[in-house]
């Protein structure tokens, strides 16, 4: 939010109510998405969990025919119909999957590399509960979903770092927060930030914002916040200067990060990530020797053992080992039955 009035409380509690139709909404067409049967008002009702808040029938119908007209409005194909046309029973909502769905769409090696990327970005997440919540009450009232239709619907995030999710939330709040924050070196200490964005550079995540104790911007790597996250103030209260390049910030203060080859033995067809950035590749029958550069050999390790036995990797020893121990405890493999994995 960057207008002036966003940061009112006036300007707030609108994008707040925006917020909640917005999760409304897309909560309905998860709902109307998971099954191609029709599905009552009363089962829309139950489904969705913001239409509980309904004090009376008539509210729920009115908010319900305006989120109708908002989804048709939305290019959303809408159907009304029923199980039997030749009997007038309660009327049913559906969405036209076959009209709704996008047609085939064909990438190139470069494009595919950027959505592998993205789908190991988003893998938890902030609308995995609602929609969770959906489908486990369509199941109460006897409807099966299909989740295969629920495909590209559901953002998720996945790393390693325990602050990321409450962080990535208070960025896209602006909402201020207080944590433990460990430097190199340096005793830990108790940071007030207003956040800006959050930042991968060289397999780290980066916090880029406003620190409030010193009165300046500063960078924080994920990693070292040991502390639970912390929120200070309301959302919307406080702006993000014009101009910012987070990125550029995070370069200008973490500098040139040291890498080192690895040589990496990836089956025909996959890790299409590791792919784009390698450099070189030297094919082979089934299976291509790729060399990348890695600056940090346990965030490297945490993406090559995500690929499982598609990619082997052949040096430097560090990182295979790393690899090999994420991959045994995947597996839940004992000490005793440590020997000959990854061989």
């Amino acid at each position: 939010m960057t207008s002036a009035t966003s940061s009112s409380p006036g300007g707030a509690a609108a994008a707040a109510r925006g917020a909640r139709r917005t999760e409304r909404l897309l909560n309905l067409v998860i709902a109307l998405s998971a099954t191609r049967r029709w599905l009552t008002k009363e089962q829309i009702r139950t489904a969705v969990p913001q239409y509980a808040d309904c004090a009376t029938t008539t509210a729920f119908e009115r908010m319900f025919e305006r989120d109708k007209e908002d989804l048709r409005e939305l290019g959303v194909p809408l159907e009304t119909g029923g199980e039997d046309p030749l009997f007038e029973d309660e009327a049913g909502y559906r969405i036209d999957r076959d009209a709704y769905a996008l047609p085939e769409i064909r990438f190139t090696p470069g494009e595919l590399a950027v959505l592998s990327l993205a789908s190991r970005v988003w893998q938890q997440a902030s609308l995995a509960g609602p929609a969770t919540r959906a489908l486990v009450k369509l199941r109460s009232l006897g409807v099966e979903p299909d989740e295969s239709s629920l495909v590209g619907l559901e953002p998720r995030v996945r790393t390693s770092e325990p602050a990321f999710d409450p962080l990535y939330a208070a960025t896209r709040d602006r909402a201020p927060v207080s944590f433990t924050y460990r430097r190199a070196g340096g005793e830990p200490s108790v940071r007030h930030v207003e956040p800006w964005a959050i930042v991968s550079w060289h397999g780290r995540w980066y916090l880029v914002g406003h620190d409030r104790d010193r009165d300046a911007s500063r960078v924080f790597r994920l990693s070292r916040v040991s502390s639970a996250v912390k929120r200070i103030g309301r959302p919307g209260s406080y702006r993000v200067p014009e101009g910012v390049d987070p990125r550029e910030v995070v370069a200008g203060t973490v500098g040139t990060v040291q890498t080192r080859p690895a040589r990496l033995l990836v089956r025909s067809g996959a890790g299409l990530a590791l792919r784009r950035r390698a450099t070189s590749v030297e094919p082979g029958p089934g299976e291509d020797v790729v060399v990348v550069d890695v600056s940090d050999v346990e965030t490297s390790a945490d993406e090559i053992a995500s690929y499982g036995a598609d990619v082997v990797v052949l040096e430097p020893p560090q990182l295979r080992e790393a690899v090999v121990r994420r991959l045994r405890g995947a597996a839940g493999l004992g000490p005793a039955q440590q020997q000959g994995v990854g061989a």
